[in-house]
């Protein structure tokens, strides 16, 4: 389910390419890290829910703040609760 999960993210991300915004493109490549990296360590710990999914990249991305600019934080966060809200 995680993989399943992971890989709609990541579909959707690609699908913006054409239409982004060079904002949405820079959150777009920034979030497939944070993505790919919590789906694996929710399979790695056998967490097989989108929940649990969601809160392993929130707590990704709030350990990471420190690597963006408070504008490069809100358009990140801004993408991931769109991307999440299109696959709920």
């Amino acid at each position: 389910m995680i993989h399943q999960y992971e890989e709609t993210l990541l579909t959707l991300i690609d699908q913006m390419v054409e239409t982004a915004s060079d904002d949405e493109l820079f959150a777009g490549g920034y979030l497939r890290g944070h993505i790919s990296l919590s789906a694996a360590n929710c399979e790695r710990d056998g967490e097989n829910t989108v929940t649990a999914m969601n809160e392993r990249v929130e707590s990704s991305l709030s350990e990471a703040q420190s690597e963006l600019n408070p504008a490069d934080q809100q358009i990140v966060k801004n993408l991931w609760h769109h991307l999440v809200h299109l696959v709920s």
